[in-house]
């Protein structure tokens, strides 16, 4: 009887199976790239925004957006008071505090206080001298986010109880300074355009 012939052929090999793991560790360290680079562009950001920002400077002209310094010994006393208070908050390079009449109502002045140094946390500095402003004044409620303008930084608006009558205040942080201010008779809108006419005024970068 004859011996059937053995079938020597290989047998194909079955088909590898899907690299899983391999697969899974590229998408790991892809989302790790991607979240690097994410975070070293928002960190150029920032280093970029605070080099800008940091060497900021404040002047107090005699005139500022249709207002004029107010050199009474009455302004010059309340200023003082507010740039000794909130320099006992915030360690200020340069402070300010000064008074702007209105020359159309007597009842319209602008009382101006802060300073500039270099400010890693601008809008908690801020939120600080609200603060600062709540002791002297009564408590600053509604306070929100507006504009800031061309400049940047931080801006905000509120509402503080006065003797005299509800006031608005609003101010500004970035880098390099914070500014508040008081506009009594002033509704929060025009007291924000108001601050950032000022603010473009008084304030200079190199």
């Amino acid at each position: 009887m004859q011996a059937e012939p053995i079938d020597v052929t290989p047998e194909p090999s079955p088909s590898p199976a899907p690299p899983k793991r391999r697969r899974n560790r590229l998408i790991v360290l892809g989302s790790l790239a991607a979240v690097g680079l994410i975070g070293v562009a928002f960190l150029g950001t920032a280093s970029w925004r605070i080099l800008q920002q940091k060497d900021a400077k404040l002047d107090t002209p005699a005139e500022v957006a249709g207002l004029r310094l107010d050199e009474s010994e009455r302004a010059k006393t309340t200023a003082d008071y507010l740039r000794t208070a909130i320099g006992a908050r915030i360690d200020l390079d340069q402070s300010i505090g000064v008074v702007y009449a209105d020359p159309a109502s007597t009842d319209r002045s602008v009382l101006l206080f802060g300073g500039t140094t270099l400010l890693w946390s601008p809008e908690k500095d801020l939120d600080s001298l609200f603060e600062v402003l709540a002791d002297d004044t009564g408590t600053v409620t509604g306070l929100h986010e507006v504009p800031a303008g061309e400049l940047d930084g931080v801006m905000k608006c509120g509402e503080s109880a006065a003797p005299e009558g509800n006031l608005t205040v609003c101010g500004w942080a970035d880098h390099g300074s914070v500014v508040i201010a008081m506009f009594p008779g002033r509704g929060q809108d025009d007291s924000a355009d108001l601050l950032r006419k000022i603010r473009t005024t008084i304030q200079s970068r190199p």
